[in-house]
């Protein structure tokens, strides 16, 4: 069931919830693993780029500061 807002009530909430869980984290076992399998394919030089510089913290600053955006404009619109 959902309020008027749309947000879940009742009893199979856990259910539901348990499996958003679940597919998050299957997306991100799999875009760590697509990662790490694209990367053992690259050249030795361009390996030595993305681990030995600066470009692979950036990256994740990057997608941790999108995630972080969007977890908070999501939230600051259902008020």
């Amino acid at each position: 069931m959902a309020d008027d807002a749309g947000a879940p009530t009742g009893a199979g909430d856990g259910e539901v919830a348990g499996r958003r869980v679940l597919a998050v984290a299957g997306v991100a076992v799999a875009l760590v693993l697509g990662a790490a399998i694209l990367t053992s394919v690259l050249p030795a030089d361009l390996q030595r780029v993305i681990f030995h510089t600066p470009l692979l913290i950036g990256i994740l600053l990057g997608g941790t500061a999108l995630v972080l955006w969007r977890v908070a404009a999501r939230r600051s619109t259902d008020t």
